[in-house]
C-alpha cells in the first residue's frame, strides 16, 4: 500500500496544477452587449428615456432573452443605442484595463455562452454575452 501512497500525491499534485492552469483567467475575452442609455448618460448623444425609463426597458429585453422570445444578437440590432448594434452588439475582443472597470468585471466574470445580468456603468444600463 505505501508504494501507492506516493503515486497518488503525484497525480493530485498533477490534478491540482491542471485544475490551476485551467482556472487562469484569460487576458482577452470577446462580448457582445445591448446598451440602454438615458438622459444624462455619459453616452454622446440625446436619449430620451430617463433613467427608470431605460432601466425598465432593458429589464424587459433581459427578460425577453432569457424566456427565448429573442436571441441576444436580434435583440442588440433591434435596441441597443450603442453603434455596435449594426453587428448585434459586437464589441470584439479586448483586454482588461480597456473598458470601465464595472462593465470589465462584469464581462470577465461571465462563463463563455453566458449573459450577465444588468449591468450598470456611466454610459447607461448593458446585458453583456460572453463569446470567448
Amino acid at each position: 500500500m505505501t508504494g501507492k501512497l506516493p503515486i497518488f500525491i503525484m497525480l493530485l499534485t498533477l490534478l491540482a496544477a491542471a485544475t490551476a492552469v485551467a482556472q487562469e483567467p484569460p487576458s482577452v475575452i470577446s462580448v457582445r452587449h445591448i446598451l440602454i442609455c438615458y438622459d444624462g448618460c455619459a453616452a454622446p448623444g440625446t436619449f430620451s428615456p430617463i433613467k427608470g425609463d431605460a432601466l425598465e426597458k432593458i429589464e424587459v429585453i433581459s427578460e425577453m432573452i432569457r424566456n427565448g422570445e429573442i436571441d441576444f444578437i436580434r435583440a442588440a440590432t433591434d435596441f441597443s443605442d450603442c453603434p455596435s448594434s449594426a453587428n448585434g452588439g459586437d464589441l470584439g475582443e479586448f483586454g482588461r484595463g480597456q473598458m470601465v472597470p464595472t462593465f470589465e468585471d462584469a464581462a470577465f466574470s461571465l462563463p463563455v455562452g453566458e449573459m450577465s445580468g444588468i449591468v450598470e456603468t456611466r454610459f447607461g444600463y448593458h446585458l453583456i454575452l460572453r463569446e470567448k
